[in-house]
């Protein structure tokens, strides 16, 4: 597939159907993430209704978070209707298709509500267990990050997509980290890993969700380590990562689409060292 062909929007509604090119379901992503954006911004920086979701902490959820989940379903429901969707609000549909849609309407209801941009809407595509596409949109600051087939790239606001590509930083002590928050690493294995990591590079920040997956992407910081995340936080930001020639795997080293404890980082070699740097701590 060419550049053009991979950062290109498709003009034509295509007919509800299980079988696309990659092609179609790229351009499907972007128009679930133009309809997902739509229904949000309405909500931001307002006075939302904010409910807690959790009986022991908190995790919220808020009016855009539905809206913006429901409209993607139901366009999916119509455009791919064999396809199962996974929405981190309204659950699991399951379907005929070995393709399946991974959604969070807003991953970082928090900042959401506090009113700070550093959220997305992430809209992730696996076929079996193998992530196709995804796309981390930011529609307030107008960015969107999408995988293509071969490359990832962004798109700023009324800007042309260019390709974006990860730095080079083999080693973790010249390596800038970022996490959500701190409070998040439960006390053992995952505390540990959290001091030792933060002792071993040379700056740490916290704040910005799957935000932060894309700035690794564009070669802006060199890795992001989380705990405890769903694979709607994840699946849309694992090709992301990747086709941008970063590494997003469990912190075991396996797969990270089932989301638990995650890292991804911009240069293989300093995968290889955080790793190791895991499994000791």
């Amino acid at each position: 597939m060419s550049q053009a062909s991979e950062t290109s929007r498709g003009k034509s509604k295509p007919k509800p159907r299980d079988e696309a090119s990659y092609s179609d379901l790229l351009s499907l992503a972007h128009d679930l993430a133009d309809l997902s954006e739509t229904a949000i911004l309405k909500y931001f920086r307002k006075q939302v209704v904010v409910e807690n979701k959790s009986r022991s902490g908190f995790d919220p959820v808020t009016q855009a978070d539905k809206a913006a989940e429901r409209v993607i379903a139901k366009t999916l429901k119509f455009r791919f209707p064999g396809h199962s969707v996974t929405g981190e609000e309204f659950g699991h549909v399951n379907g005929s298709s070995p393709y399946r849609w991974v959604i969070d309407p807003i991953d970082g209801t928090r900042a959401f509500i506090m009113g700070s941009p550093l959220w997305g809407t992430l809209i992730g595509l696996l076929e079996g267990d193998k992530p196709v596409l995804g796309i981390m949109n930011q529609p307030f600051t107008g960015e969107r990050y999408w995988a293509g087939e071969k490359a990832s790239y962004v798109r700023l606001r009324n800007g042309k997509p260019q390709r974006i590509k990860t730095r080079s930083c083999p080693r973790l002590a010249d390596a800038t980290i970022t996490t959500t928050h701190p409070d998040l690493f439960e006390p053992g294995h995952q505390q540990n890993v959290h001091e030792a990591l933060g002792r071993s590079v040379r700056m740490t920040r916290y704040g910005g969700d799957c935000y932060h997956f894309a700035l690794l992407a564009s070669g802006l910081i060199d890795a992001v380590f989380e705990a405890g995340v769903k694979s709607y936080d994840v699946v849309a930001l694992i090709p992301i990562v990747e086709r941008a020639g970063g590494c997003m795997t469990a912190w075991d080293g396996g797969t990270a689409i089932n989301g638990g404890n995650v890292i991804a980082t911009g240069d293989p070699r300093l995968h290889e060292a955080a790793l190791k740097l895991i499994a000791k701590a």
